[in-house]
């Protein structure tokens, strides 16, 4: 195994007057280029254990070295430089401009003016947000996502090894926030930073983690492993109790639209005959065809009784797609659109919005079934290595 980007020996918090650590003697290598997420009941020391990789919180004992240095012996303003940082609330400055609360630190280190134009311009459009448009607007223009964009991108400036993200979610709604977190696992994909995340949501930690550190009260790590691992094996009875009933709907969240194949559906031009769209509709076995317009992008959802008026033209008639998931969403996300959704299904589309499939209740379902028994044969395939290793002890103390 390669050397970590982070690790952590014997990491210990304590406060004067309290009875017991905050954290107390986490052990912990952090691999380079992965999530890792810090989880667990609150008061248990995740967000102490994060503040003090970045010496925001000095820790009372141990070390904590950032690729082969210990941190713990440098400048502490040198050492966050190297390290994003992203918080729930975001901390975006209300009087300056989106590209100037972008340019604040390399600004701190000298970069001249059109290595920093540059910079702001290229990590706009890598967040999603046009250049030209963000840059001269202000916090109070943009939306909670549009300002959580911001802060990623203003955490990227100088791109850093490290990126700390502290509940970067946590403030935003539902349907926002699922988002986000999908084009953030599709930033990462490019990107490939060590990122360290603090959240109390155990799905969220499913889904956004590449390996999932659960903290117990008293501030130890109760476990730590890939979240499929997780699942299927929890450490003890808290790990369990913390992950909660419906590991196989939790599963949902490590799966991927990209991982399973997409269902036909029925689909016409826009601008296709009635008759031509009432026959394609019943050469299929579904209540309904998609009509795409001229980039291939999902407009609507028509049914037999909408091609039959002609009281209006079909690209007005039905109803619009409700259910659209690009392939980086998981399957716990589709599945919750779909439950929403007129005709069951979800639309699946490219970066540019062109059709690509569909993901129905049959697919989640077989996705479901293949998982679980995934997860039984990794239970018996660790029920006979204990067992093997029962009669080696045995021999090895006789």
């Amino acid at each position: 195994m390669n050397d970590p980007m982070i690790r952590l020996e014997a990491v210990t918090k304590r406060y004067p007057g309290q009875d017991r650590p905050a954290v107390e003697h986490i052990d912990l290598d952090i691999p380079d280029g992965e999530i890792v997420i810090f989880v667990g009941p609150s008061g248990c020391g995740k967000t102490t254990l994060m503040k003090m990789i970045n010496r925001l919180i000095e820790p009372t004992a141990g070390r904590i070295f950032l690729q082969g240095q210990d941190v713990t012996r440098v400048n502490p303003d040198q050492l966050r430089r190297r390290i994003g940082y992203v918080i729930q609330q975001i901390g975006l400055f209300p009087h300056m401009t989106i590209g100037d609360n972008i340019a604040t630190v390399p600004k701190m280190l000298g970069w001249d003016k059109t290595r920093i134009d540059k910079r702001i311009d290229e990590l706009l459009e890598l967040v999603g947000l046009e250049a030209k448009t963000f840059r001269s607007r202000y916090p109070k223009q943009l939306s909670g996502g549009q300002r959580q964009r911001v802060g990623v991108a203003r955490a990227l400036a100088v791109d850093p090894p490290v990126m700390l993200m502290d509940e970067p979610f946590g403030a935003i709604d539902p349907i926002t926030r699922d988002r986000l977190q999908n084009e953030f696992l599709r930033l990462q994909a490019e990107i490939r930073k060590t990122i360290v995340f603090v959240t109390h949501d155990i799905d969220e930690a499913i889904k956004m983690g590449d390996r999932i550190a659960i903290l117990r009260e008293g501030a130890t790590v109760a476990q730590y492993d890939t979240p499929r691992h997780i699942l299927s094996a929890p450490a003890d009875n808290f790990v369990a109790d913390f992950v909660g009933a419906g590991a196989s709907l939790k599963r949902l969240n490590l799966s991927r639209v990209r991982d399973v194949e997409l269902t036909f559906w029925p689909t016409v031009a826009t601008g296709t005959d009635p008759a031509e769209v009432l026959s394609v509709l019943r050469a299929s076995d579904k209540g309904a065809v998609l009509i795409l317009d001229e980039r291939h992008r999902p407009v609507r959802w028509v049914t037999a009784r909408d091609i039959d008026r002609t009281d209006v033209p079909l690209e007005q008639a039905g109803l619009e797609p409700e259910a659209i998931v690009e392939p980086q969403a998981t399957l716990q996300d589709t599945l919750n659109l779909m439950l929403d959704s007129s005709h069951g299904a979800a639309v699946v589309v490219d970066g540019d919005g062109a059709y690509l499939g569909a993901v129905d209740f049959a697919t989640v379902a077989h996705a479901v079934q293949a998982m679980r028994r995934e997860a039984r044969e990794q239970l018996r395939a660790a029920a006979g290595e204990l067992s093997d290793a029962a009669p080696a002890a045995a021999s090895g103390t006789s």
